[in-house]
């Protein structure tokens, strides 16, 4: 029996990660990671849990890419330090995977494979790579072939007949592969609350032409920066209209760096400009083209609009365009860029007063239903989104007089042989929270303990024990930081409520037994905060021992 099971990216957007499993052989599709939204202090990225690839006694084979964006790809550092497996994706996808792991100095086996090339990757399973339309350059669907039949996976998708770059998505091949036979569909979700059809991204540029080349004042676009198509589009309009760009951000920096290395991106050396260069160009005569969008702080849109004077600061007489949608969490953070920019005088345009400033990279609810009616599973689950999103995936699959139809999230065990599809339990999953550039996971203690100091202040209560016996020679002192007033004002109570706790203990107790030491300081400063004030900060005990 063929197993997947969702390790990620059923239930959100973002951690995509689905393990396929049968006879011993393990492959994995994606390996993506997501961006806290909410109060994770400390917290940069989440990867998923890669407890149930240790369960069991398959062998992870390989992982499967499908494009470069990180939901898709941004966990791999953390998967191959455990699992060195090969990596098989495209050459772009390969491309911005291999800078990643350089800079972290990680060492991969990654293969590139080419759209419609046949790759075994094991005994039990042989990939094909399917172009796709996307967001990003070399986005593709997988067809995997399994002693248990014929799997497709869509990949993020759209249907747009004119995409900039020339490439459709493959629905020919799709065709061929469902008169062959598909025993199950895994198609992406994000959209299907979306009707009709996603946005042509002709009709972005078609507004983008429109509103800047008459413009006569500096331009600045936000966007994501892996939309490279777009910014293939914004580089060469600004070499028609005589302007010079400048490309603020360092993933967009990266990212057009190597489009051009491997020919998807052309672009002329002097279009381009280096930051010091800034000031000698007229403002009239330049592009800014800026990753931000979602008000990221540290991006280059949030210190452009920063109060600190400079030649990228956003200003009067300045048009800021953000092309990009808000991605669900960040709608507060996008609205303060967009009132501190016109606060600045700059004229603002975002998708919602300009619609065409944006398309999806996703396939909206009718192409959703032609990718069904062109690959004509016997069995769907819908894949990439939120339960919302699944949900409704699986009602246009049975619309679409889908045999069988089965709706998974993280976790769920899922099988398929001859008979279908069957669920079979679930394993352990869930996300682990880490720093950008740290492999060591952030416990959940380590987060509330920074949720408490940033809510309610730190307090230290330190005292200095005699060593030799146990008397106590100073304290207990405190220190306190982010206190209010009237909390500040019962640091003394406090201290006061430490040492009458720990003149109940022994001076025997007070040198063999630290735990309780420290406990007892926590007590002691805890309870009078919590009768004077109400309050509980975070209390943190220093015990030093000394030979007087």
């Amino acid at each position: 029996m063929l197993k997947l099971v969702p390790l990620g990216g059923l239930g959100e957007i973002g951690l995509n990660a689905m393990l396929l499993e049968a006879q011993g052989s393990r492959v994995l599709i994606d390996c993506g990671l997501m961006f806290p939204h909410g109060d994770f202090p400390g917290v940069e990225v989440f990867v998923p849990d890669f407890t149930a690839l240790a369960e069991g006694a398959a062998t992870l084979n390989a992982v499967v890419l499908t494009h470069a964006h990180e939901d898709h790809v941004g966990a791999l550092p953390w998967l191959l330090r455990k699992y060195p497996v090969p990596v098989y994706g495209t050459r772009f996808t390969l491309a911005l995977v291999r800078h990643r792991l350089d800079e972290l100095s990680i060492k991969a086996d990654l293969r590139v494979f080419e759209p419609k090339e046949r790759v075994k990757l094991c005994p039990t399973f042989t990939v094909e790579p399917i172009r796709v339309t996307h967001s990003v350059p070399d986005a593709v669907g997988l067809i995997f072939d399994t002693p248990y039949g014929r799997l497709v996976h869509t990949g993020d998708f759209k249907l747009d007949g004119a995409p900039i770059d020339g490439q459709l998505t493959d629905l020919q091949r799709l065709g061929e592969a469902g008169e062959e036979g598909v025993a199950l569909l895994l198609s992406d979700s994000t959209n299907s609350e979306v009707p009709g059809t996603t946005g042509s991204e002709r009709a972005v540029v078609e507004t983008l032409e429109r509103l800047i080349t008459p413009y006569p004042g500096r331009v600045v676009v936000t966007l994501f920066g892996s939309h490279l198509h777009r910014v293939h589009f914004l580089l060469g309009l600004a070499e028609r209209l005589g302007r010079k760009v400048l490309l603020a951000g360092r993933s967009l920096q990266r990212n057009v760096s190597l489009a051009r290395e491997l020919g998807y991106l052309n672009v002329k050396d002097d279009t381009l400009l280096e930051f010091g260069a800034l000031s000698l160009v007229p403002k009239p005569q330049t592009l800014v083209i800026a990753t931000g969008a979602q008000g990221e702080p540290r991006s280059a849109l949030w210190q452009m609009l920063s109060a600190t004077p400079g030649d990228l600061r956003i200003e009067p007489g300045d048009l800021l365009l953000f092309s990009s949608r808000t991605i669900p969490g960040n709608a507060t953070s996008v609205a303060t860029l967009v009132d501190t920019a016109l606060s600045r005088g700059a004229q603002v345009l975002y998708p919602a007063i300009e619609r065409g400033l944006h398309a999806s990279g996703h396939a909206a609810n009718d192409e959703q239903r032609k990718m069904i009616e062109v690959v004509k599973p016997h069995g769907f689950i819908p894949i990439h989104g939120e339960l919302k999103h699944l949900h409704r995936h699986s009602q246009l699959a049975h619309e679409a007089k889908v045999p069988q139809v089965l709706l998974a999230t993280d976790g769920d065990v899922v099988g398929v042989n001859q008979d279908g599809l069957s669920s079979l339990g679930r394993v352990t999953h869930g996300r682990a929270a880490f720093r950008r550039e740290g492999d060591a996971a952030i416990s959940q203690e380590a987060i509330d303990e920074r949720k408490l100091i940033a809510t309610a202040g730190v307090i230290f209560v330190s005292v200095i024990i005699d060593a030799r016996n146990g008397t106590l020679v100073d304290g207990p002192r405190i220190t306190s930081r982010g206190l209010g007033a009237d909390e500040s004002a019962a640091v003394q109570m406090a201290a006061e409520s430490a040492k009458q706790a720990l003149a109940e203990i022994s001076a025997q107790r007070l040198l063999g037994d630290e735990v309780l030491v420290r406990d007892t300081l926590v007590l002691g400063a805890r309870r009078a905060f919590k009768q004077l004030t109400g309050s509980r900060p975070a209390v943190v005990p220093v015990v030093l021992k000394i030979n007087r």
